[in-house]
């Protein structure tokens, strides 16, 4: 097979136009282009940038040979002796080329007439844009170079870092002359703007779990920058040769592990895009982490989208220390940022880690000198009792964010807060969070040392300062045991106990703090997803928070927790709704009885929760048990019992009925058809009812659970089935019996709560008496939402809890009336 040199110099000395070889070209371009998959899979980060940098200078070249001997024919001259020379800028300059990114290319000529310079450079263009290749160019001669550079920066920011490709020795000999007389240019204005330049595009891209990783925070302009500088003043053609005053070689090490890393990165985001692209977006990381060698699955693109981060924040860190060396001559530090620098002589970790509690009065950054000390200082393995207590004083301050996020710069954090190392740059794909844990947890931080609603900032301020201190720790660590096997609330809350003892809190702030962390989501998700005007929904969520203390706290963790997911997630509309569920839970506060009923619910629910007979139920099915309006069968009924209840129900289309005949009998129905209980109470009345339960399910079903006094024969059994099923039978009607009642034995509250009446009734216990009472609240369409019947030496004590439709509290006259016998 003929190889594309081959090919062309057959077009060639056949005299093929232009646009046939570029033809060829185009071809072979696509042919390698669909390959590359394969090329990058055996090549490494910088490796396979400089193989597609070499790719595309082969074309670039074989077109020049195209140009100059179809200009030229027989009479073609030695490459020297024409006045041109095609130069890469850029990217493209660096040998850094991505797949997809434009390629940046300079010609540079001496404009002599007899060569006709202008119609080669024509001629390569035209040929260029033919094969398709993504071009950049200018057209420059050499005596224009040194004035174009001082028009734009980004422009003397390629020529600095350009490189010869193909053409005359001559011609880049003087072009390099121009560079070196650009690079002496005005060299501290350039270095002025670059570093301008940075700020704002840090601004722009922050560190997000969809970093842009060339303009980003951490990107490839930082460490271009740092090449950029070291050009300009020590002339290297890499950061490794700049002197080791500057660059380390063990942080060099470092800093290259994760640059390569990010080349890969790049060229993979590039690949699965089929575009240049330079942010990494969420729903490209599964291909991307595919093509890196990554495990399939979750598990697999996690470990990825860390690497990045931890990639990102090391060129970031490593950029900063190496840029302020190179710079110290040509800037001056902004006052206004309140640096932090490091005191003269040694110091230890502990001594530099006091030096920052101290300056965190006020908001400050810290110096990179500073930090460079830092990393660099003695410590001892893991933080011992002396540490923790200097640790602890961070909590006190005003600003302990700026603190945080120094140590998170010199990637200490997970040193000096040990419960936050794991959930170091962890992402966090749930379509909500737009940062990394640790990254979240200081901006969490930030909004609480911030506060910008008034009523909530009072809130804080009403605080002890060992309030505040436990608020803080809980804020930071609220989300540290993300990434685990287990619920990351119940991680996080052991993580923060643990972490508490050794500052030594109070353990009653303790207490507090694992509470908030385990529950640090609920205020927000009730607010924004579930009826907070309906009572029940109140009480549930004020069952976790039963002081007024509590509350605030949660308050003020939520509004921290939202801010410091990103803008506008806390927000007015939001804000409202949550206030609103604050003060109607402070409003629960004052009922005890109520409150305390929703929180032994609670704890059954934890438990059930852990069931495993529960754990088999679907997800749609698990809420709807939790979501079962009846205390009753919360606080009456084991776990083991509600899931066998619920099972049954799941199954029931119409009715089902078990009934049990060992030392008393008990019914057990689980219904959605309506089921005439009075019915089936009156044929019964000779048996007593001795206890009853009536539970509200789901999906319009009841439980009922009636337990009599005696139990049957085996004989009537058949019977006794018989009026089960007919008391699903509409036309079947019983004889009842008006009962003995006093009105003094009758209790109606119709304030029982926003949701609930109650009815009370202690009389004595008498056939019929049940049933009588069910038959004149399903005439009168009364839902009975909780019933507890109990009958105790021939008195019964029932209650009824009765939804409010407007049947009820309306015709409570027409009620007491019908039950004492005057109606």
């Amino acid at each position: 097979m003929n190889t594309l040199e081959t090919q062309i110099e057959e077009l060639l000395y056949n005299k093929a136009a232009d646009f046939e070889i570029a033809k060829v070209l185009k071809k072979d371009i696509k042919i390698y282009f669909d390959t590359l998959e394969e090329t990058f899979a055996t090549s490494g980060g910088k490796d396979f940038l400089v193989k597609h940098t070499k790719k595309i200078d082969s074309i670039l070249k074989m077109i020049y040979k195209v140009a100059t001997r179809d200009m030229f024919g027989d009479y073609l001259p030695m490459k020297n002796s024409i006045p041109l020379g095609l130069v890469a800028l850029g990217s493209y300059g660096r040998e850094q080329l991505c797949v997809h990114s434009d390629i940046d290319l300079m010609l540079v000529y001496k404009d002599i007439p007899a060569y006709n310079v202008k119609e080669i450079i024509q001629k390569i263009l035209y040929i260029l844009w033919d094969t398709g290749l993504k071009l950049g160019h200018r057209v420059h001669t050499i005596d224009e170079l040194y004035e174009v550079s001082k028009t734009d920066i980004t422009i003397k920011t390629a020529l600095i870092e350009s490189r010869m490709i193909e053409g005359s020795i001559f011609i880049w000999t003087e072009t390099q002359n121009a560079i070196t007389q650009i690079r002496h240019d005005n060299i501290k204005t350039f270095i002025q703007l670059k570093l301008e330049e940075r700020e704002l595009q840090h601004r722009r891209f922050p560190l997000t779990m969809e970093p842009n990783l060339k303009d980003g925070s951490g990107g490839f302009r930082d460490a271009n920058l740092v090449f950029w500088i070291g050009k300009i003043l020590y002339n290297v053609d890499n950061i490794k040769n700049l002197p080791e005053s500057v660059v380390e070689e063990k942080e060099y090490r470092n800093f290259r592990v994760a640059l390569e890393f990010l080349f890969r990165v790049r060229s993979a985001l590039h690949l699965v895009s089929h575009k240049k692209e330079d942010q990494l977006r969420l729903e490209l990381i599964p291909e991307i982490a595919g093509l890196l060698g990554y495990k399939k699955g979750l598990k697999g693109q996690m470990k990825c989208a860390r690497k990045v981060t931890e990639s990102l924040k090391i060129i970031r860190l490593y950029s900063m220390i190496w840029l302020n060396i190179l710079t110290q001559d040509y800037v001056t530090d902004n006052p206004e940022k309140n640096y932090l620098y490091p005191k003269k002589g040694k110091q230890n970790f502990k001594a530099l880690l006091q030096q920052l509690s101290a300056h965190a009065k006020k908001p400050f950054y810290a110096h990179p000198t500073f930090i460079q000390k830092l990393i660099s200082s003695e410590k001892p393995e893991r933080p011992d009792e002396a540490l923790y207590q200097t640790i602890k004083s961070i909590f006190h301050q005003p600003y302990s964010h700026s603190i945080l996020k120094v140590l998170s710069y010199a990637r200490l954090l997970g040193y000096t807060i040990p419960p936050i190392k794991k959930a170091i740059d962890l992402p966090q794909f749930d379509g909500y969070h737009q940062f990394a844990v640790d990254i979240h947890s200081i901006r969490c931080m930030y909004h609480l040392e911030h506060i910008e609603d008034p009523f909530i900032k009072k809130l804080f301020e009403a605080l002890s300062t060992e309030e505040q201190v436990m608020l803080k720790i809980v804020t930071f660590l609220h989300d540290a045991g993300k990434g685990r096997e287990r619920d990351h609330h119940a991680v996080g809350a052991s993580l923060f106990k643990v972490f508490a003892e050794k500052l030594h809190l109070d353990p009653v702030h303790i207490a507090m703090g694992e509470t908030l962390i385990l529950y640090h989501t609920l205020m927000s998700k009730v607010a924004q997803r579930e009826d907070i005007y309906n009572e029940k929904t109140v009480v549930h969520f004020a069952s976790h928070f039963q002081t007024k203390k509590l509350l605030d706290l949660i308050y003020i963790l939520t509004y921290a927790d939202m801010n410091g997911v990103g803008k506008d997630i806390y927000n007015s509309f939001n804000a409202r709704l949550i206030r609103i569920l604050y003060e109607q839970s402070l409003e629960i506060l004052d009922n005890k009885t109520m409150l305390d009923e929703a929180a032994k619910r609670l704890k059954k629910e934890q438990t059930l929760k852990r069931n495993a007979a529960f754990k088999t139920f679907t997800p749609i099915q698990q809420k709807k048990v939790l979501q079962i309006p009846s205390d009753l069968l919360f606080l009456r009924y084991t776990p083991q019992k509600i899931v066998s209840i619920t099972q049954k129900a799941f199954q029931t289309e119409d009715y089902t009925f078990k009934i049990s005949n060992i030392n008393y009998l008990t019914i057990e129905v689980t219904r959605r058809k309506p089921f005439n209980i009075s019915y089936l109470l009156g044929k019964l009345s000779a048996l007593g009812v001795v206890h009853m339960d009536i539970c509200k399910l789901f999906d319009d079903l009841k439980y009922f659970k009636i337990d009599f006094a005696t139990k049957v024969n085996a004989e009537e059994m058949p019977r006794l089935k018989e009026i089960l099923h007919d008391s699903f039978d509409e036309t079947k009607k019983s004889t009842l019996t008006v009962p003995d009642i006093e009105k003094n034995e009758l209790q109606i509250d119709c304030e029982h709560s926003k949701t609930y009446a109650v009815m009370y009734l202690h009389c004595k216990d008498q056939k019929g008496l049940l049933a009588y009472i069910i038959n004149l609240f399903d005439e009168m369409g009364i839902d009975i939402a909780t019933a507890k019947i109990h009958t105790l030496k021939s008195r019964v004590r029932d209650m009824f809890l009765i939804e409010k439709n407007g049947k009820f509290c309306h015709n409570v006259d027409t009620i007491i009336d019908k039950l004492t016998g005057k109606q």
